[in-house]
């Protein structure tokens, strides 16, 4: 029996297995006369190297609704900046790559520095952050979606699927995430999700009361998911954090400036794969176990700015009540696993909680003696309200790396709309 149960404070779109890909694709074909959609795809260059990019490209190939596609690319010399290029020119979409390590791009960096504006740290939330900002540059955008670039099991379902619920004239939603089961190869996988981030948010209800955030919080099936969709007005003031903190960052700014009831989750697979991340238990600085830090880091500031009060009595608590909830909770994902006949390393599971357990302490800790700490990048409209032509220099620059660097390439500016 498929599920169609409404849990949680924001609704729930499921897979239900009863339409086909076609036809969703068909009607954002006629949705997209109204609402223009753009896809942007954050990715560092090793990642071109993985079957799981070249499959998303081939997937994307096909997609006829998209009026453009942002990658940003990090990590990459003038040569494979060129690579780039070239591997990407096979969509047949107007497409950009944005060479956020190149000279011209480190200019704009510089400029918005020099204003007090870059984001202060590299990283995944710094490429999104750009990204962000170029799609608004392009003017005739209504819709925009996220995804990495090391899903090993993509489709093109799952991006009509995330676009459908914001690009629907008739619905009503504002911001849409995107959630699956993590199971691959015979087990179940999302371990931070699974055993950090739901019952760190249930044992900060235990500790600091109910509260509305919380309950919003738990109602995501997957809040560590990278896939989602919005409308521009979501983007324009959106503060995201530069660290693993991004994801939690994302729904707290929505939750900040947006009714619940125009949030929803939808179901983009049915099974769901990427490249998985070492827990490092020897070092905090590397893989999941940063991750954890981050995240956890990232849940203390947000409630601080909701009026909780953090000291060491108050992380200790929490860190005890999360290490009761997340052994209680890995019963019940054994029990699951084995009636699914999944494999189970009680073992592995318990250290991992163990470490997390450990790195709340550490989270707390780093919060309580960072208290003049700017967590959240700006948003682009401080950014444009200081340097009012950012957008058209932005344009500019891109598209003087493109005329340089690439043989053929189609490009479109909107620096007229920007400045008029």
């Amino acid at each position: 029996m498929s599920d169609f149960f409404q849990n949680g404070i924001i609704t729930t779109l499921h897979n239900l297995s009863t339409r086909s890909q076609e036809a969703l694709e068909g009607e954002l074909a006629v949705f997209a006369e109204e609402c223009p959609m753009t896809l942007v795809l954050p990715c560092l260059y090793s990642e071109l190297a993985q079957p799981a990019l070249a499959k998303i490209v081939q997937e994307l190939s096909g997609v006829e609704y998209l009026k453009h596609i942002v990658i940003g690319l990090d990590r990459a010399t003038e040569d494979e900046y060129k690579h780039a290029l070239e591997y990407f020119s096979v969509l047949p979409q107007p497409h950009t790559v944005i060479w956020n390590d190149g000279p011209r791009m480190t200019s704009l960096q510089t400029r918005l520095n020099e204003l007090g504006l870059a984001p202060t740290s590299l990283g995944k939330g710094c490429n999104v952050w750009y990204c962000f900002g170029f799609v608004q540059s392009l003017g005739d955008v209504q819709a925009v979606a996220l995804h990495d670039c090391d899903i090993s099991t993509y489709d093109r379902s799952m991006l009509a699927r995330l676009f459908y619920p914001v690009a629907n004239p008739q619905f009503n939603y504002q911001f849409c995430k995107g959630f699956y089961a993590r199971v691959a190869e015979g087990k179940m996988n999302g371990r931070v999700s699974r055993l950090l981030v739901s019952p760190l948010i249930r044992s900060m209800k235990r500790v600091f009361g109910a509260h509305p955030f919380l309950d919003y919080l738990d109602s995501f099936r997957y809040p560590l998911a990278g896939e989602f969709s919005m409308h521009i007005d979501v983007l324009r003031d959106l503060r995201i954090p530069a660290d693993w903190g991004l994801e939690i960052g994302v729904l707290t700014e929505v939750y900040r400036n947006h009714s619940t009831n125009r949030v929803c989750q939808v179901e983009v697979a049915d099974n769901y794969d990427h490249k998985h991340q070492e827990l490092s238990l020897e070092d905090s600085n590397k893989g999941l176990s940063r991750m954890s830090v981050d995240i956890t880091k990232s849940l203390f500031r947000i409630l601080a700015t909701l009026g909780f009060v953090f000291e060491q009595g108050t992380v200790r608590s929490t860190k005890a009540s999360y290490l009761r909830i997340a052994l209680d909770l890995m019963e019940s994902y054994h029990d699951d696993a084995r009636m699914n006949g999944l494999h189970f390393d009680r073992d592995s599971e318990e250290r991992a909680v163990e470490l997390f357990a450990a790195n709340v302490l550490k989270a707390g800790k780093a919060y309580l003696d960072s208290g003049d700490e700017t967590p959240y990048i700006h948003s682009w409209n401080r950014v444009t309200s200081v340097y009012p032509e950012v957008f058209a220099d932005f344009q500019r620059l891109v598209s003087e790396d493109e005329a340089q660097f690439a043989q053929t390439k189609s490009y479109v500016l909107a620096i007229d709309n920007q400045r008029t």
